[in-house]
């Protein structure tokens, strides 16, 4: 069984409060556990012989898998390990950007133009892609070049808000571009943000 424990007084300052369910050192209760880590022969010891080889390594016995007997343990920089599962666990919340299609025709008219451009801005405002396509039925596709060009405006309408994902592109019959919104320079900066604690922090272990 997993026990979760709250370390308190913690010296490491990403562990603070936090609720962990690797039990860690002292806290492992099997009497004799399977070692394993880096630059470590996978061998069974007693609980007190695998704690003093993970100290003299400057690293952690971390209860992995409790479920097998005798328990695994590695011998691991606890620290780092919550980072990266931490770091992990963010990017799998990570929203997966949405895509919008708009068809078009290579005769879309002014009007019908401005229409489905201001429909493609509240798409981007709402941080989802565009998909801007148009299909060519019977001798509509020999002039493609027409299609192209239409796709281009588009491209031309929307820079100030958006990158090119995709530059204009047939498929079959069907010729599309995709756009994304720009990123904010505030997001930007967050950005460079995480990337400078990362080194900071990869330096530091």
């Amino acid at each position: 069984m997993i026990i979760k424990t709250k370390f308190k007084n913690q010296t490491r300052k990403n562990l603070i409060n936090k609720e962990i369910k690797y039990p860690i050192n002292s806290e492992i209760r099997s009497k004799v556990v399977r070692l394993v880590g880096k630059n470590i022969n996978p061998k069974v010891y007693p609980l007190k012989q695998a704690l003093k080889i993970a100290k003299d390594l400057s690293l952690d016995l971390v209860e992995i898998n409790p479920k097998v007997t005798p328990t695994i343990c590695k011998a691991m920089n606890f620290s780092k390990f919550l980072y990266n599962l931490k770091k992990s666990k963010n990017k799998s919340k990570q929203k997966v950007i949405l895509t919008k299609e708009i068809r078009l025709t290579s005769q879309t008219n002014i009007h019908d133009l401005s229409f489905k451009i201001e429909k493609a801005k509240n798409i981007l405002k709402s941080n989802k892609k565009v998909k801007f396509s148009i299909f060519f039925k019977g001798r509509s596709i020999f002039y493609k070049d027409l299609g192209e060009k239409m796709l281009l405006k588009c491209i031309e309408l929307l820079s100030n808000i958006t990158k090119v994902e995709i530059p204009p592109r047939m498929e079959e019959k069907k010729m599309f571009i995709v756009l994304i919104p720009k990123v904010s320079p505030k997001l930007n900066e967050n950005k460079k943000k995480e990337i400078k604690k990362e080194i900071k922090f990869k330096k530091k272990n």
